[in-house]
């Protein structure tokens, strides 16, 4: 075998580092760090994933504020695409309807069926 030229060497060197700094890269993202604090388990349907179906696997934030990314991953969930789609899509229907969280307007109980217990009460006496 002959030995390798110096521009083999330089060019070999370029592509680890290359592959080093894509790794870090990954590692500071929310879904790197995701992945390594949390169990490879969707939140919601309890599948579990692997390294072959981890592609499968998306990290959802419960507050929907793609900017909230918090170092001890309180506010990430892992859901499977299926559970993932579901939540945002149970979200905008919610939305659509007024009555997501903090969304709904005018009082959230309408009725009030003791209301005139007391008057009832004392007509007994």
């Amino acid at each position: 075998m002959a030995p390798r030229k110096p521009s083999d060497r330089s060019r070999a060197d370029r592509i680890v580092a290359e592959g080093r700094r894509a790794r870090a890269e990954w590692d500071s993202s929310y879904r790197g760090r995701a992945l390594k604090l949390l169990p490879w388990v969707c939140g919601s349907c309890g599948r579990d994933f692997n390294s072959k179906n981890l592609s499968e696997l998306t990290v959802h934030h419960k507050d929907h504020d793609h900017t909230n990314n918090p170092p001890d991953g309180s506010n990430w969930e892992l859901l499977c695409y299926w559970c993932h789609d579901n939540e945002h899509s149970r979200r905008a229907v919610a939305e659509s309807s007024g009555t997501a969280r903090g969304r709904a307007e005018g009082p959230s109980v309408t009725q009030k069926p003791f209301a005139d217990l007391d008057k009832l009460l004392k007509g007994q006496e």
